[in-house]
């Protein structure tokens, strides 16, 4: 692995949303048709907004050279079970083809991990799509272990 040199994992801003949905649309697995349009703009810019609008989700970006090259979802949900401990969820973790195998997912990781420890969180959770063979070695390798299976439901707009 060599690591991208000027790594920087910051909270997402308005103005990073077209590098994190050409980040999205780079995915070939779980790519769910995202492309920045302007007739597109008002839906990813929506969602945002919610996003930063709620105190149980952090939204960051990881930026080489200004570029947006990663991005990860931070949630935080209150638990009855764990003694009635924080969880975080760890979620749209999306790292460039051109940046993988360059640090960008483990930097990614060790701040939603501060931060999990930061809010008090007693668990990190994250599901990963059956054909991520390589993310979940990359997983592995980061002390997650492969405990449950994720089911996922689609519904209709």
């Amino acid at each position: 692995m060599t690591a991208i040199a000027s790594l920087v994992v910051a909270r997402a801003t308005i103005d990073d949303l077209p590098g994190i949905v050409a980040v999205y649309g780079d995915d070939e697995v779980g790519g769910a048709g995202d492309a920045w349009s302007e007739e597109n703009r008002p839906a990813y810019e929506r969602g945002f907004h919610a996003i930063a609008a709620s105190p149980a989700v952090e939204l960051y970006v990881a930026r080489h050279e200004g570029a947006v090259v990663g991005t990860i979802q931070v949630l935080f949900s209150p638990h009855i079970g764990g003694h009635g401990g924080l969880r975080c969820i760890l979620e749209s973790v999306f790292v460039s083809a051109a940046a993988r195998g360059q640090g960008v997912g483990a930097a990614m990781l060790a701040v939603a991990e501060e931060r999990a420890r930061a809010r008090g969180a007693t668990l990190i959770t994250l599901s990963s799509d059956a054909r991520r063979v390589n993310a979940h070695r990359f997983y592995e390798q980061h002390g997650y272990a492969k405990t449950s299976v994720a089911f996922k439901k689609r519904l209709a707009r």
